[in-house]
């Protein structure tokens, strides 16, 4: 296991949200098709500043596709998500939501941070590049702005050292923190997880683990779609449970992993138990 990575004032700075008593995520009737197969049935939720939301529940539950529909990777086919009062990957035109122009949607999604499953860096770039391109490309930014910033996350994610090296070269646990450190490269308002562990050998998962619980210690906005239930018991504010295509249960985690009130849920976790051991 790596030791847990503390987040300092500086970079609490950098990744920190401001803390408001309105959502910053507003997740409104979202509903999403994929040709008979309805994905998502009306999913309603809000996600305030600097809390962690983990989704939990079986494969095919809809969880990913929530988190796409965030991030604007997917757009609902009813329904809105509004990111900090700003309606995701669409614009009001009196009663109806028209989609915006991919410029305006690549925009709204430079505030959100995503880390997949499969890490997504460019094979053909090294560590720092992966890392300094989108501030530079997307925000703007010099490059020596954007060379300091990188070398402050990657060695708040332990990785310093690993700044010229190439991602064939890093284990998958490296990988998972260099996609981490490049999403947060960003400034990103939220963070979205999708399953950042399920790809990774048991013994290299810790080492991810660690750097987000320390991102959640810093305050950072966070929904995490995740099978590891310790995490989610020790990291998670809500816990969001989700099972053909809607939430079944939300609410305090404590009282969700602990004393859920659906069967749905009850059954769930005790087969998540019985697989971690």
């Amino acid at each position: 296991m790596t030791k847990p990575v503390s987040i300092t004032p500086d970079i609490a700075a950098i990744i920190a949200p401001r803390v408001e008593s309105t959502p910053l995520v507003q997740i409104s009737n979202v509903w999403k098709k994929r040709g008979n197969n309805v994905v998502l049935k009306g999913v309603d939720m809000d996600v305030h500043h600097g809390k962690v939301v983990c989704l939990l529940g079986p494969s095919g539950a809809g969880k990913s596709t929530l988190l796409r529909c965030i991030n604007a990777i997917e757009l609902p086919d009813r329904g809105i998500i509004y990111i900090d009062g700003e309606a995701i990957g669409a614009r009001r035109e009196g009663a109806r939501f028209i989609r915006l122009p991919e410029r305006e949607i690549s925009r709204q999604r430079a505030d959100i941070g995503m880390v997949f499953q499969n890490f997504n860096l460019f094979p053909h770039l090294s560590v720092l590049e992966n890392i300094i391109d989108a501030p530079i490309r997307v925000r703007g930014e010099s490059k020596a702005t954007a060379t300091e910033r990188a070398y402050e996350l990657l060695e708040r994610v332990g990785l310093a050292n690993k700044a010229k090296s190439y991602p064939r070269h890093l284990s998958g646990g490296q990988q998972q923190r260099i996609a981490i450190a490049r999403a947060l490269a960003m400034r990103p308002k939220l963070m979205l997880f999708d399953e950042p562990t399920s790809a990774l050998d048991p013994h290299l998962t810790d080492e991810v683990l660690d750097v987000m619980k320390g991102l959640a210690a810093a305050g950072m906005t966070m929904i995490v779609v995740t099978h590891e239930i310790h995490f989610a018991r020790q990291v998670a504010d809500i816990a969001a449970v989700m099972a053909d295509g809607v939430i079944i249960e939300m609410g305090p985690s404590k009282d969700v992993l602990t004393r859920p009130s659906d069967p749905r849920t009850r059954k769930f976790l005790a087969r998540s138990l019985q697989e971690d051991h």
